[in-house]
Order: C-alpha cells, then sequence, then structure tokens
C-alpha cells in the first residue's frame, strides 16, 4: 500500500510537471512560428492547466474506469472554485475589471448546467461526448474572433488580455522547443498511467469507489496548476488572470475533459455522478456567480469573507463524500 501511494505521488508531481513543460514547448513553438502571444495565452496557455485532467480522464477510459474520469471533472470544477479560489481570496482580496471575465461568469454557469444536464439520466452517451466537443471547438472559436475583433492590430485594452499575453513566456530556439514537446508528450500519457493504476489499487484498498478517487485525491492533485498559477497572479497584481485560469480551466474540464469519458468509453455512469456531485458543482458555480455579482457601490469583488464562504463549501462537500462511506 505505501509503495502504491509512492507511486501516486511521484505520478502526480510527473503529470504536473510534464503538463507544464508540455505547454512551455508548445508555446515557445507556437512564437516560433510567429502566432502572437496573445493567441498563445488565450489557447494553448489557457489549456495548458487543463492537460492533467485531459490526460488522466483519456487514460482512465482506455483503461475502463470512466466514473475516474467523470469524478476527476467534477471533482476538479469544485476544487478549483471552492478550495483554488478559496485561498486565492484569502490571501488576497480579488478586484476583477475584465469585461472577458464578466462575459464568462454567465456562460460558465451555463456550461455547467450542461455538464449536469448530460449526466442527469445516469447514461453517458458517445453523442453527448460529441455535443459537449463540439461546444469546446465554439468556445475557442468565439473566443478568438470576438478578441480579434475587438483588438483588430491595436493592443488590448482588457486586463485579462493584457495578463494573458503577458503571461507567455519567451520563445526558446525550435531545437530546445521540440525537446520539451516531445518530453511534455512521452511524460504526459506515462504519468498519467501510473496515477490511475495507483488510484485504482488504493480505491480498492479501501473500498472506494472509482468515482470518489477521481473526485477527491485526483480532482485535488491536478488542480495544484491552477493553485500555482493563481497565487503567481495575485503576487503579479493580476487578479483577473486569477479569476480567468479559473473560470477557464472549469469550462475545458466541461466542454474537453468530461466528454472524454464518454467518446472513449460511453455506458451507464456510477449513480452518484448524477444524484450528488454534478448537482454540487452546478451549486458551487451558482456560488461563485452569485458573489461575483453581488455588487456594491459598483465594485465587483471576491473579498475575504467571500473566500471563506467557498472554502467552507468544500469542507461541507467533503464531509458529504465521506460520509457516506463511514
Amino acid at each position: 500500500m505505501l509503495e502504491q501511494i509512492f507511486i501516486l505521488l511521484i505520478a502526480l508531481i510527473a503529470l504536473v510537471w510534464s503538463a507544464d513543460k508540455f505547454v512551455f514547448g508548445a508555446s515557445s513553438l507556437a512564437r516560433n512560428l510567429g502566432i502572437s502571444p496573445m493567441i498563445i495565452g488565450l489557447t494553448i496557455v489557457a489549456m495548458g492547466s487543463s492537460a492533467p485532467e485531459m490526460m488522466v480522464a483519456a487514460t482512465a477510459s482506455l483503461q475502463g474506469n470512466p466514473d475516474t474520469a467523470i469524478g476527476n471533472a467534477i471533482g476538479s470544477n469544485i476544487t478549483n472554485i471552492a478550495l483554488v479560489l478559496g485561498i486565492t481570496a484569502l490571501l488576497q482580496p480579488l478586484t476583477v475589471s475584465s469585461q472577458t471575465i464578466k462575459r464568462e461568469i454567465p456562460l460558465i454557469l451555463a456550461i455547467t448546467a450542461l455538464g449536469y444536464w448530460v449526466l442527469s439520466d445516469n447514461h453517458f452517451s458517445f453523442y453527448e461526448g460529441i455535443i459537449l466537443m463540439s461546444g469546446f471547438a465554439i468556445y475557442i472559436i468565439a473566443l478568438l474572433v470576438i478578441t480579434l475583433k475587438k483588438t483588430q492590430g491595436k493592443p488590448s485594452d482588457d486586463p485579462l488580455i493584457i495578463e494573458a499575453e503577458h503571461d507567455v513566456a519567451p520563445a526558446v530556439s525550435m531545437k530546445l522547443s521540440l525537446l520539451w514537446l516531445g518530453i511534455g508528450i512521452i511524460l504526459l500519457p506515462l504519468s498519467a498511467s501510473f496515477l490511475v493504476d495507483s488510484s485504482v489499487f488504493i480505491a480498492k484498498a479501501f473500498g472506494i469507489s472509482d468515482l470518489v478517487i477521481g473526485l477527491t485525491i485526483i480532482a485535488i492533485g491536478t488542480s495544484l496548476p491552477e493553485l500555482a498559477a493563481c497565487i503567481m497572479s495575485i503576487i503579479k497584481k493580476e487578479d483577473d488572470l486569477a479569476l480567468g485560469n479559473i473560470i477557464g480551466s472549469n469550462i475545458f474540464n466541461i466542454l474537453a475533459v468530461l466528454p472524454l469519458a464518454a467518446l472513449i468509453s460511453p455506458g451507464d455512469i456510477d449513480p452518484s455522478a448524477a444524484s450528488r456531485d454534478a448537482p454540487y458543482m452546478l451549486g458551487v458555480t451558482l456560488l461563485l456567480f452569485i458573489l461575483c455579482f453581488s455588487r456594491r457601490l459598483g465594485a465587483f469583488r471576491i473579498t475575504r469573507a467571500k473566500g471563506v464562504l467557498l472554502l467552507l463549501s468544500f469542507i461541507a462537500y467533503q464531509v458529504l463524500l465521506f460520509s457516506r462511506l463511514s
């Protein structure tokens, strides 16, 4: 058992590290090919934080454990909002001015409701996976079109766009870019495979379902990049980027991570995902929506008090999960 726990921790570290190197290599390669930092920041870098979840979801589904993939997507969204954003707001209250974020907060609520709907009948079909993945393609295209129309060759005045552009690392040589990209491509699936195998072993040893292991250990572990990104954002006083990372990651989890389970291993799912976990994810997202739009004198802030409320919602969810297991 100790050996499997050790493998899980090492695999988790390797997964997060290789995802970072994959994003770095892909971003540097894109810059060398003449793609603008703004486009890279809104696509490659933004999607990079969800790379661990995507790889775990694909690996788990290929190994016949789609509930682990579903749990990872749902659990990561709950963790991102309740734990990561809660900790971030406790460290530094967030003041948001980006019109992009204000537009995407209602959008993430609608997308989360869609995610809940496709799981609500305890069956996740291939066609539902196609619907979600199509939504992902539409979202990325729409984001780029809207952003490019607003800028039209001139610098953007939206804080989120500016911060995302600045967040793109400087390019290195083409050879080094390809090297880091290759390392990421090799280590991402390898570490994800070890992570899923050890998680399933531990889950069976403790009598925990595949769904719960995805909702807890894997979800919290794969949300570490978001936590690190948020902490770095508040250190740099980039409040918009901190919240933007959370919203973007959650959109990707619903539209790009969750459908992998349906596309690779469609069929019936653990009923708890539909009756307990997806509704809680929707509830936490609704809470974020209410907290963001509970304006006072026109302010758009996530205060420390709101951060405490988010953290309490995360603790309540863990109690809900493990009280059912005892």
